[in-house]
């Protein structure tokens, strides 16, 4: 038996025991290597250092703040504006070029692409996806259908205004009656008129029922979609006669139109967004693949011998 005076000692390695035993398995009294130690040591100073430095300890309201003054907030901060400083030159290049004038400056027009291109995925996938294809109630930007029209000068007040924005006398307004809801027409007549547009949108076989819709529809519907149903774009009236639809082009999404009518809300971005970040997510629209000329620069092309996609 080993005391103080006479310590157990292993013989394979000369360490002393501590005396703990564990099914007949024995504790030596082994020394932590030095650079470990000190390795241990330098953290704990490190970590004091630090919460001496930086921010580091949160409190009930606040945390503490550090010698250095530094923080990720603050870098970030940093980081934008040295951004910001960088891009400004050609942001105010772009506020200053009507947009009708940027095709002619391929430069300014691609840094304005890039530009819109950043900005929709910050403001507007939340409604027309990443890809910009929309959904139910929100248009798909890619195709050429536009309610209100698709040239850039014609996009960048969409984008300024808003639809159906509340409180902004300038914003674009559509409003089409809820025919059923309001009693406006009974619900065969409702029925009619959704007959007559399944039909006049090629998805139906004429019929009994869409004879009858035809005369409600002119009587009702030709004063904001037009006698032929090709809409309007001064009223953000729809196109009825062709296959893309924002709600839903089935007889029971029809009937919902017709019956409660739509009233989908875009927000108005010039409370919130710089003319030059305005102006450059309009020109990214526009580039999707459905843009359209303008009725002057279609005109022109038109007397070159260039078809040109004309807004209509």
């Amino acid at each position: 038996m080993a005391d103080d005076k006479n310590p157990k000692i292993d013989a394979a390695t000369g360490t002393q025991f501590k005396g703990h035993e564990w099914d007949g398995i024995q504790e030596l009294d082994t020394p932590l290597p030095r650079w470990w130690l000190w390795t241990f040591y330098a953290t704990i100073l490190f970590a004091i250092g630090y919460v001496i430095a930086y921010p580091a300890i949160p409190m009930l309201n606040d945390y503490t703040r550090g010698m250095l003054g530094w923080s990720s907030r603050g870098a970030l901060e940093q980081e934008l504006a040295a951004h910001a400083d960088q891009v400004a030159p050609i942001h105010q290049a772009i506020a200053a070029t009507t947009i009708e004038k940027l095709a002619g400056q391929p430069e300014l027009m691609q840094a304005a692409i890039e530009g819109g291109r950043a900005a929709f995925k910050v403001h507007c996938v939340q409604c027309h996806g990443s890809g910009a294809a929309g959904s139910k109630g929100y248009p798909n930007l890619n195709d050429d259908d536009w309610l209100w029209g698709g040239d850039l000068a014609t996009i960048e007040k969409t984008l300024i205004d808003g639809i159906r924005n509340p409180g902004h006398d300038a914003t674009r307004v559509s409003m089409m009656p809820a025919f059923g809801r309001d009693q406006l027409l009974t619900a065969p007549q409702v029925d009619d008129v959704v007959a007559y547009v399944r039909v006049a949108s090629r998805q139906d076989r004429p019929s009994a029922a869409a004879q009858r819709g035809a005369g409600l529809f002119a009587d009702n519907c030709a004063v904001c979609h037009g006698a032929d149903g090709k809409g309007n774009r001064t009223l953000g009236a729809p196109n009825l006669t062709d296959g893309i639809w924002l709600y839903g082009g089935d007889t029971e999404s029809i009937h919902q139109s017709v019956w409660n009518s739509r009233q989908g809300v875009m927000p108005r971005w010039d409370d919130k967004l710089s003319p030059a970040t305005i102006r450059m997510l309009a020109v990214y629209v526009h580039s999707l693949g459905g843009g359209e000329a303008t009725l002057v620069e279609a005109a022109a092309a038109a007397d070159n011998g260039v078809e040109g996609n004309v807004a209509q």
